[in-house]
């Protein structure tokens, strides 16, 4: 391996362990839970693999860094600050039981890549002294075990057939997303920024934007279904409460969310996902 890669490996060592932290202090229907298991696999996926990517130093780096930014927006929420606007509509959200899990997991995964990672990426660059250009096929190659993931993550939290037809706004407004697509345009964010970099309030003002725009999508992605879960109407509890930006992370109940079921993947309640037909299960 070259030089500097078992430190990084070391570093992504402490990211699986920060968020395996996270996911024990979060109940499993907490929106931040659903998106952090997901980024969970994702990362130990990249542990594993580190050898066959063609600059492994580069890419733990780039591991590390990128993480780092969402673990920063999980502190800032625990401190009582705001996130980036980015994440915002996550942390918002992340107790409204109108909200489907799988909104949660994919406005997660974009807040994360598509403006996460162009800003991990630029930063990889100039710590190592690297052009984009060298770190293009490698990022790339990430791309399957993402898609893969993806897919998986759509699989399990996908609703039964019985509330499917139900969430017909959700699956049109789902369906437009995707991480190749997501990480191709976070690409072209890389290539801008890296343009600006002798520039630094340029490069501040596109951050700035590119921060905006990816909330606004985030938000869209996790509009309320207005479904409710009938344990909660029943229950006599009232009217859930929606989570709040100040909200504790570690440790944050799910205010008036169901308590949960048996897992899948322990993702969700199995009450919420539709049953595999075909044999075929998510690797987790």
């Amino acid at each position: 391996m070259p030089a500097g890669s078992t430190d990084g490996a070391r570093g992504i060592d402490d990211v699986v362990r920060r968020l395996r932290a996270i996911a024990a202090g979060l109940p499993p229907t907490d929106g931040v839970a659903v998106f952090n298991r997901m980024y969970l696999t994702v990362t130990e996926g990249v542990r594993t693999g580190l050898g066959g990517f063609a600059d492994p130093a580069a890419v733990a780096e780039l591991d590390v860094l990128f993480a780092g930014r969402y673990l920063l927006a999980v502190d800032a929420v625990a401190a009582g600050r705001r996130p980036p606007a980015c994440w915002r509509p996550l942390f918002e959200l992340r107790a409204d039981p109108e909200v489907h899990p799988l909104q949660f997991a994919l406005a997660g995964m974009n807040a994360h890549i598509q403006h996460d990672l162009p800003l991990a990426v630029v930063d990889t660059c100039r710590r190592l002294g690297r052009e984009p250009e060298q770190l293009e096929d490698d990022y790339h190659r990430i791309n399957g075990l993402l898609a893969a993931v993806e897919t998986a993550v759509r699989e399990q939290l996908m609703p039964g057939p019985d509330v499917l037809e139900r969430l017909e706004p959700m699956t049109h407004r789902i369906g437009a997303w995707s991480v190749g697509t997501a990480r191709e345009a976070a690409w072209g964010s890389v290539r801008l920024l890296w343009g600006l970099r002798g520039r630094p309030s340029a490069a501040r003002a596109c951050a700035t934007a590119l921060d905006g725009a990816v909330g606004l999508l985030g938000r869209a992605l996790l509009l309320p279904l207005g479904l409710r879960d009938p344990a909660v109407e029943t229950s006599g509890v009232g009217t859930p409460a929606v989570g709040t930006v100040g909200a504790p992370v570690v440790g944050a109940p799910a205010v008036g969310m169901r308590p949960a079921g048996t897992p899948v993947a322990g993702l969700l309640p199995v009450a919420r996902s539709r049953p595999a037909t075909d044999g075929t299960r998510a690797g987790r």
